[in-house]
């Protein structure tokens, strides 16, 4: 069953890429995006208990979002329509790569999906208008510990110039500021 998703390992350990395969034929396509015994064969260790999607207009930035412990979740995501730059910074006191991160592009032409598990905070930058976003959590939402970092606080050159942003996203603090329970 493992040659249903293909996975790979990031830089930051225990983020990994999904390729799920794509079925193609005169309809369009169909992919599988989750099945809970090919991630247990793939090692991966994930129930979701909840899923959303967002969607944004170009040069939005959402993030770089994440929930505080005891709620903290590991997340899948993925972009069925559009394209993103995803951007991953792990924010592990003890692991040797604190405060670096990972970006891919997702998008609805390459239906890679991105598993982050807890300790890590996680955004993106809409590269098309009408570009959806898929979450799926291991928690459901909890809003007493949902937190963020500021999007551009981690040393990463978002290229985008007016980034459209919430002002919720706005107001976290800083990396260097933020005290890390991970």
């Amino acid at each position: 069953m493992s040659t249903m998703i293909q996975l790979s390992a990031t830089e930051l350990e225990g983020v990994m890429v999904l390729r799920p395969r794509i079925f193609e034929d005169q309809r369009g396509s169909f992919v599988k995006t989750y099945h809970e015994s090919l991630f247990e064969e793939l090692g991966v260790s994930f129930a979701p208990k909840e899923e959303f999607f967002s969607v944004s207009h170009r040069d939005v930035v959402r993030g770089m979002h994440f929930q505080l412990p005891p709620a903290a979740h590991d997340k899948l995501v993925y972009c069925p329509t559009g394209k993103v730059l995803d951007v991953v910074v792990d924010l592990r006191k003890a692991s040797k790569t604190f405060g670096k991160i990972i970006t891919r592009e997702l998008s609805g032409k390459n239906r890679e999906m991105l598993f982050i598990p807890v300790g890590f905070a996680h955004g993106f930058l809409a590269l098309e208008d009408n570009t959806m976003m898929v979450y799926q959590t291991s928690t459901t939402h909890s809003p007493t510990h949902d937190a963020g970092i500021l999007w551009n606080s981690f040393g990463f050159d978002w290229p985008v110039k007016n980034p459209i942003l919430s002002e919720r996203d706005k107001g976290f603090p800083a990396l260097k500021d933020f005290q890390s329970p991970f």
